[in-house]
């Protein structure tokens, strides 16, 4: 299986690297990255949750949940070689992001985790308006 941007990559073993079961076997590649997405945005409101109530360890934790999804999830399947443009800008952005989520670590900046969840969603949300298309295009 390809990326859309050309290198040969298994989402579901991806996914399972960051530490999630469910759904993984049955999922699609589409829905498995969609996973992930949804993945990360679940972590980084775990880790405003944690943050505000002074529960650093849980944190830490969501953060370094968020990091990995980003890191061996998201940007794993990237191929700037075949994906161009958009495959760098996709590596780049997610570069950012790893590095602002670790600076909200140190921190402890809810500002911070705000600013990776709003540069994440408009791709979760982009990711899922175009399943019906993946899903169509695959019968």
């Amino acid at each position: 299986m390809s990326t859309p941007f050309g290198r040969p990559h298994n989402p579901a073993n991806a996914y399972r690297m960051v530490g999630v079961e469910t759904g993984v076997t049955t999922g699609s590649p589409h829905q498995l990255v969609g996973m992930l997405f949804q993945g990360f945005m679940d972590a980084v409101a775990q880790a405003r949750g944690a943050l505000a109530q002074g529960n650093i360890e849980a944190k830490g934790k969501a953060i370094g949940r968020a990091v990995r999804i980003i890191e061996e999830g998201l940007k794993a399947g990237l191929d700037v070689k075949e994906g161009g443009q958009l495959a760098t800008d996709l590596r780049d952005l997610y570069d950012y992001v790893i590095l602002r989520l670790t600076q909200a670590n140190l921190r402890n900046d809810a500002k911070l985790l705000e600013e990776c969840r709003s540069l994440i969603e408009p791709l979760h949300t982009a990711w899922v308006a175009i399943g019906p298309q993946i899903a169509e295009a695959g019968k």
